[in-house]
């Protein structure tokens, strides 16, 4: 069976936490497992984790592979920022995409 994304982490531990605050342990994992079709042993690490969480998970957008083509000297420096960050070359990128989006057309 296939890793849960973390859209799909976000989503159970939600509603983990939310069965948490209103029903018994067992019930909220047999409703959690139905709900994901899961384990009811996987329903039980979610509950387990969801017990320690303040607050909702916010929920992300999945993530998809998009090609461009880069000079090597900027690949060469985004993955010395990287391992320099502690960031992924993805999260840099974003960011920086992001940014670039934010500021709005631009005249001229």
């Amino acid at each position: 069976m296939p890793r849960a994304n973390d859209t799909q982490k976000a989503e159970r531990l939600n509603l983990a936490l939310d069965l948490l605050r209103r029903e018994q342990l067992p019930e909220a994992a047999t409703e959690l497992a139905r709900t994901f079709s899961i384990s009811l042993r996987q329903a039980y690490r979610y509950l387990e984790q969801a017990q320690h969480l303040r607050g909702p998970v916010p929920v992300v957008a999945p993530k998809l592979a998009f090609t461009v083509k880069l000079s090597r000297t900027l690949i060469e420096r985004l993955r010395t920022y990287a391992s320099s960050t502690g960031l992924t070359l993805s999260e840099i990128v974003s960011r920086a995409v992001l940014m670039l989006l934010n500021r709005g057309p631009r005249r001229g």
